[in-house]
Protein backbone atom coordinates (compact mmCIF):
# COMPACT_ATOMS: atom_id res chain seq x y z
CA UNK A 1 0.00 0.00 0.00
CA UNK A 2 1.47 3.38 -0.57
CA UNK A 3 1.95 5.90 2.20
CA UNK A 4 1.08 9.05 2.48
CA UNK A 5 3.91 10.74 0.44
CA UNK A 6 2.93 7.90 -2.35
CA UNK A 7 -0.49 9.39 -2.66
CA UNK A 8 0.09 12.95 -2.38
CA UNK A 9 2.54 12.65 -5.35
CA UNK A 10 0.17 10.52 -7.54
CA UNK A 11 -2.17 12.96 -7.10
CA UNK A 12 0.00 15.59 -8.24
CA UNK A 13 0.70 13.94 -11.45
CA UNK A 14 -2.85 14.57 -12.19
CA UNK A 15 -2.33 18.33 -12.12
CA UNK A 16 -2.38 19.23 -16.04
CA UNK A 17 1.55 20.10 -17.05
CA UNK A 18 1.00 23.78 -17.76
CA UNK A 19 -1.24 24.83 -15.13
CA UNK A 20 0.29 26.98 -12.43
CA UNK A 21 -0.61 26.50 -8.77
CA UNK A 22 0.62 28.73 -6.03
CA UNK A 23 1.99 28.07 -2.19
CA UNK A 24 -1.43 28.73 -1.19
CA UNK A 25 -3.35 25.94 -3.38
CA UNK A 26 -1.07 22.99 -2.58
CA UNK A 27 -1.68 24.26 1.25
CA UNK A 28 -4.52 24.13 1.10
CA UNK A 29 -4.38 20.21 -0.49
CA UNK A 30 -1.80 19.53 2.35
CA UNK A 31 1.06 19.54 0.22
CA UNK A 32 3.82 21.48 2.84
CA UNK A 33 6.71 23.82 2.22
CA UNK A 34 9.02 20.92 2.94
CA UNK A 35 7.32 18.41 0.81
CA UNK A 36 6.65 21.00 -2.08
CA UNK A 37 11.10 21.64 -1.54
CA UNK A 38 11.36 17.90 -1.78
CA UNK A 39 9.32 17.83 -5.21
CA UNK A 40 11.80 21.09 -6.91
CA UNK A 41 14.71 18.74 -5.98
CA UNK A 42 13.78 15.41 -7.60
CA UNK A 43 12.37 17.43 -10.30
CA UNK A 44 8.76 16.55 -10.04
CA UNK A 45 8.08 20.37 -9.69
CA UNK A 46 9.69 23.34 -11.31
CA UNK A 47 9.41 26.67 -9.68
CA UNK A 48 8.92 29.54 -12.18
CA UNK A 49 9.07 32.47 -9.47
CA UNK A 50 8.94 31.82 -5.62
CA UNK A 51 6.02 30.40 -4.29
CA UNK A 52 4.96 29.28 -8.04
CA UNK A 53 4.67 25.91 -9.31
CA UNK A 54 4.03 23.70 -12.35
CA UNK A 55 4.52 20.65 -13.18
CA UNK A 56 6.14 21.45 -17.28
CA UNK A 57 9.44 22.38 -17.68
CA UNK A 58 8.58 24.24 -21.08
CA UNK A 59 8.00 27.58 -21.89
CA UNK A 60 5.52 29.46 -19.87
CA UNK A 61 2.48 31.30 -22.17
CA UNK A 62 0.46 34.25 -20.47
CA UNK A 63 -2.43 31.94 -21.38
CA UNK A 64 -1.43 29.48 -19.65
CA UNK A 65 -1.10 31.67 -16.03
CA UNK A 66 -4.48 33.77 -16.66
CA UNK A 67 -6.31 30.15 -16.95
CA UNK A 68 -4.52 28.83 -13.98
CA UNK A 69 -5.97 31.88 -12.10
CA UNK A 70 -9.27 31.30 -13.40
CA UNK A 71 -9.98 27.99 -13.15
CA UNK A 72 -7.44 26.96 -10.93
CA UNK A 73 -6.94 29.12 -8.44
CA UNK A 74 -10.21 30.64 -8.35
CA UNK A 75 -9.93 34.32 -9.02
CA UNK A 76 -12.43 36.19 -10.76
CA UNK A 77 -10.61 37.54 -13.41
CA UNK A 78 -11.30 38.54 -16.94
CA UNK A 79 -9.08 39.45 -19.54
CA UNK A 80 -10.37 42.66 -21.00
CA UNK A 81 -9.81 45.63 -22.70
CA UNK A 82 -6.73 45.81 -24.98
CA UNK A 83 -6.08 42.46 -24.54
CA UNK A 84 -9.33 41.08 -25.02
CA UNK A 85 -9.61 42.55 -28.55
CA UNK A 86 -6.32 41.25 -29.33
CA UNK A 87 -7.71 37.73 -28.74
CA UNK A 88 -10.97 38.00 -30.61
CA UNK A 89 -9.15 39.36 -33.26
CA UNK A 90 -8.07 42.87 -33.91
CA UNK A 91 -4.19 42.61 -32.72
CA UNK A 92 -3.86 44.20 -36.11
CA UNK A 93 -4.99 47.64 -35.57
CA UNK A 94 -3.20 47.52 -31.75
CA UNK A 95 0.28 47.15 -32.75
CA UNK A 96 2.14 45.00 -30.29
CA UNK A 97 1.41 43.67 -26.84
CA UNK A 98 3.32 43.81 -24.32
CA UNK A 99 0.91 43.95 -21.37
CA UNK A 100 -1.94 41.58 -20.24
CA UNK A 101 -4.84 43.39 -18.72
CA UNK A 102 -6.85 41.51 -16.40
CA UNK A 103 -9.74 43.21 -14.74
CA UNK A 104 -11.87 42.01 -11.49
CA UNK A 105 -12.85 43.43 -8.13
CA UNK A 106 -9.62 41.38 -6.43
CA UNK A 107 -6.24 42.13 -7.19
CA UNK A 108 -4.23 39.14 -8.80
CA UNK A 109 -1.09 37.72 -6.43
CA UNK A 110 1.72 40.12 -6.39
CA UNK A 111 3.99 36.71 -7.90
CA UNK A 112 2.86 37.62 -11.23
CA UNK A 113 4.89 40.43 -11.95
CA UNK A 114 8.06 37.81 -11.02
CA UNK A 115 7.15 35.27 -13.96
CA UNK A 116 9.82 34.93 -16.92
CA UNK A 117 7.44 36.30 -19.11
CA UNK A 118 7.73 39.11 -22.26
CA UNK A 119 3.99 40.83 -21.18
CA UNK A 120 3.52 42.62 -18.02
CA UNK A 121 0.15 42.11 -16.06
CA UNK A 122 -2.07 45.14 -15.60
CA UNK A 123 -5.16 44.82 -13.16
CA UNK A 124 -7.71 47.38 -13.60
CA UNK A 125 -10.80 47.54 -10.76
CA UNK A 126 -13.69 46.09 -12.95
CA UNK A 127 -15.92 48.48 -10.88
CA UNK A 128 -14.66 51.52 -11.61
CA UNK A 129 -16.21 51.52 -14.97
CA UNK A 130 -19.60 48.96 -14.81
CA UNK A 131 -21.21 47.62 -11.45
CA UNK A 132 -21.07 44.22 -12.52
CA UNK A 133 -18.71 41.98 -13.65
CA UNK A 134 -19.11 40.07 -17.33
CA UNK A 135 -20.65 36.95 -17.48
CA UNK A 136 -18.29 34.20 -16.52
CA UNK A 137 -17.36 31.58 -18.78
CA UNK A 138 -17.37 27.95 -18.26
CA UNK A 139 -14.43 26.31 -15.56
CA UNK A 140 -14.88 22.51 -16.74
CA UNK A 141 -12.23 21.42 -19.33
CA UNK A 142 -13.87 22.13 -23.06
CA UNK A 143 -13.33 18.55 -23.83
CA UNK A 144 -16.14 18.04 -21.09
CA UNK A 145 -18.45 20.88 -22.25
CA UNK A 146 -21.57 20.94 -24.86
CA UNK A 147 -20.81 23.05 -27.72
CA UNK A 148 -23.26 25.30 -26.78
CA UNK A 149 -21.44 25.84 -23.32
CA UNK A 150 -17.97 27.23 -25.17
CA UNK A 151 -17.06 30.21 -25.29
CA UNK A 152 -18.04 32.55 -27.85
CA UNK A 153 -14.59 33.69 -28.84
CA UNK A 154 -13.54 30.25 -29.29
CA UNK A 155 -10.33 31.15 -27.68
CA UNK A 156 -9.04 28.01 -25.84
CA UNK A 157 -6.03 27.63 -23.67
CA UNK A 158 -4.02 23.98 -23.83
CA UNK A 159 -3.19 22.62 -20.25
CA UNK A 160 -1.68 19.26 -21.28
CA UNK A 161 -4.44 17.04 -22.82
CA UNK A 162 -7.43 19.06 -21.85
CA UNK A 163 -8.28 22.65 -23.13
CA UNK A 164 -9.47 25.15 -20.73
CA UNK A 165 -11.30 28.08 -21.40
CA UNK A 166 -10.22 31.65 -20.84
CA UNK A 167 -12.27 34.32 -19.70
CA UNK A 168 -12.71 37.50 -21.88
CA UNK A 169 -14.72 40.59 -22.07
CA UNK A 170 -17.02 40.45 -25.18
CA UNK A 171 -15.71 42.83 -27.90
CA UNK A 172 -18.79 45.55 -27.19
CA UNK A 173 -17.32 45.40 -23.33
CA UNK A 174 -13.63 45.42 -24.00
CA UNK A 175 -13.99 48.63 -26.23
CA UNK A 176 -14.90 50.69 -23.14
CA UNK A 177 -12.58 49.20 -21.61
CA UNK A 178 -10.03 50.21 -23.75
CA UNK A 179 -11.59 53.50 -24.07
CA UNK A 180 -11.48 54.04 -20.67
CA UNK A 181 -7.71 54.00 -21.21
CA UNK A 182 -7.24 56.89 -23.30
CA UNK A 183 -5.25 59.48 -23.04
CA UNK A 184 -3.28 58.08 -20.89
CA UNK A 185 -2.22 54.70 -21.74
CA UNK A 186 -3.72 54.36 -25.14
CA UNK A 187 -3.88 56.53 -28.43
CA UNK A 188 -7.20 58.30 -29.83
CA UNK A 189 -5.80 57.35 -33.50
CA UNK A 190 -5.50 53.20 -32.71
CA UNK A 191 -8.55 53.68 -31.11
CA UNK A 192 -9.97 55.21 -34.23
CA UNK A 193 -8.94 52.12 -36.33
CA UNK A 194 -10.51 49.96 -34.09
CA UNK A 195 -13.24 51.48 -34.02
CA UNK A 196 -13.68 51.71 -37.77
CA UNK A 197 -12.73 47.67 -37.62
CA UNK A 198 -15.92 47.44 -35.13
CA UNK A 199 -18.26 46.25 -38.16
CA UNK A 200 -20.08 43.65 -36.34
CA UNK A 201 -20.56 44.77 -32.75
CA UNK A 202 -24.00 43.79 -31.22
CA UNK A 203 -26.54 46.78 -30.30
CA UNK A 204 -28.33 44.13 -27.99
CA UNK A 205 -24.86 43.63 -26.02
CA UNK A 206 -23.49 47.13 -26.62
CA UNK A 207 -27.09 49.26 -25.04
CA UNK A 208 -26.81 48.02 -21.67
CA UNK A 209 -23.24 48.26 -21.13
CA UNK A 210 -23.71 52.37 -22.52
CA UNK A 211 -26.82 52.27 -19.73
CA UNK A 212 -24.46 51.10 -16.84
CA UNK A 213 -20.71 52.55 -17.68
CA UNK A 214 -19.81 54.51 -15.12
CA UNK A 215 -17.32 56.68 -17.31
CA UNK A 216 -19.15 59.82 -18.82
CA UNK A 217 -15.21 59.98 -21.10
CA UNK A 218 -15.67 56.56 -22.21
CA UNK A 219 -19.36 56.92 -23.29
CA UNK A 220 -19.43 60.11 -25.16
CA UNK A 221 -15.58 58.87 -26.78
CA UNK A 222 -17.67 56.11 -28.22
CA UNK A 223 -20.44 57.86 -29.49
CA UNK A 224 -17.93 60.05 -31.04
CA UNK A 225 -16.21 57.45 -32.59
CA UNK A 226 -19.64 55.20 -33.65
CA UNK A 227 -20.67 58.49 -35.50
CA UNK A 228 -17.37 58.77 -37.12
CA UNK A 229 -17.45 55.50 -39.51
CA UNK A 230 -21.22 54.87 -39.70
CA UNK A 231 -21.39 51.23 -39.24
CA UNK A 232 -25.25 49.58 -39.26
CA UNK A 233 -25.35 48.93 -35.60
CA UNK A 234 -25.21 52.58 -34.51
CA UNK A 235 -27.93 53.35 -35.81
CA UNK A 236 -29.56 50.75 -33.56
CA UNK A 237 -28.82 52.54 -30.37
CA UNK A 238 -30.66 54.60 -28.13
CA UNK A 239 -28.62 57.88 -27.24
CA UNK A 240 -31.23 58.97 -24.86
CA UNK A 241 -31.18 56.24 -22.83
CA UNK A 242 -27.18 56.94 -21.76
CA UNK A 243 -26.10 59.53 -19.55
CA UNK A 244 -23.81 61.72 -20.83
CA UNK A 245 -23.33 63.94 -17.83
CA UNK A 246 -22.64 67.40 -18.47
CA UNK A 247 -20.25 70.27 -19.23
CA UNK A 248 -16.89 69.95 -21.45
CA UNK A 249 -14.35 67.44 -20.95
CA UNK A 250 -10.68 68.57 -21.90
CA UNK A 251 -8.94 65.31 -23.16
CA UNK A 252 -6.16 66.44 -25.08
CA UNK A 253 -4.26 70.01 -24.82
CA UNK A 254 -4.43 71.67 -27.73
CA UNK A 255 -7.24 69.45 -29.50
CA UNK A 256 -10.49 70.50 -30.65
CA UNK A 257 -14.13 70.37 -29.33
CA UNK A 258 -16.57 68.57 -30.61
CA UNK A 259 -19.82 70.33 -30.16
CA UNK A 260 -21.68 67.25 -30.05
CA UNK A 261 -20.21 65.66 -27.07
CA UNK A 262 -18.32 68.20 -25.73
CA UNK A 263 -15.08 66.46 -25.59
CA UNK A 264 -11.77 67.99 -26.80
CA UNK A 265 -10.53 65.36 -29.78
CA UNK A 266 -6.75 65.94 -31.80
CA UNK A 267 -8.06 67.92 -34.76
CA UNK A 268 -7.27 65.40 -37.45
CA UNK A 269 -10.45 63.61 -35.82
CA UNK A 270 -12.93 66.12 -37.18
CA UNK A 271 -13.09 67.91 -33.83
CA UNK A 272 -14.39 71.70 -34.57
CA UNK A 273 -12.95 74.92 -32.79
Amino acid sequence: MANGSDRKLNQLQQLPEDVLVDATWLERYGYSSSLRSQYVKRGWLNQPAPRVYRRASGPLDWRHVVTSLQSFMGYQLTVGGRTALEEHGYAHYLGERTEVHLYGSRKPPGWLDKLPLPVKFCWHNSSRLFPEEPDEAPTAPLDDLPPSSRLPSGFVASAGHMRWPMRLSSPERAVLELLDELPGRESFHQADMLMESLVNLSPRRMQPLLETCRSVKVKRLFFFLADRHHHAWRDALDKTKVDFGSGKRLLVKGGKLDPTYLITVPGDLDGVS
